[in-house]
């Protein structure tokens, strides 16, 4: 049976976060958390919290066992967009884009 938990709007780029989830598809859930805690990215404690909600929607389900859980699949899609200028030389302005991210993660037991 599949968990499935998801992290949105979070305000960093899914460039970045793409990174650490191939890092992690596919691995015991333990293994992936474990891999995580010591990457020094910002990503990464965003990636180990959507992990452990989907941790912690499989507990709510009695047929499943947490310990045998395995990421299945994990995804960063990205969301939108904020908007921003700022004020350059000569009365110009550059845009900013301030991007952000859908983190989807998909649980099975294994």
């Amino acid at each position: 049976m599949e968990v499935k938990a998801a992290a949105k709007y979070v305000r960093i780029s899914p460039q970045k976060v793409r990174k650490l989830v191939d890092a992690v598809k596919g691995k015991p859930v333990e293994d992936g958390l474990n891999l995580l805690k010591f990457m020094p990215q910002k990503a990464a404690s965003i990636v180990e919290k959507t992990i452990r909600s989907a941790v912690a929607n499989a507990d709510q389900i009695p047929d499943i066992d947490v310990d045998s859980l395995v990421i299945l699949n994990i995804t960063a899609d990205q969301g939108p967009t904020l908007k921003r200028f700022k004020a350059r030389a000569r009365g110009r302005g550059t845009r900013i884009l301030k991007r952000t991210s859908h983190i989807t993660v998909i649980l099975s037991e294994g």
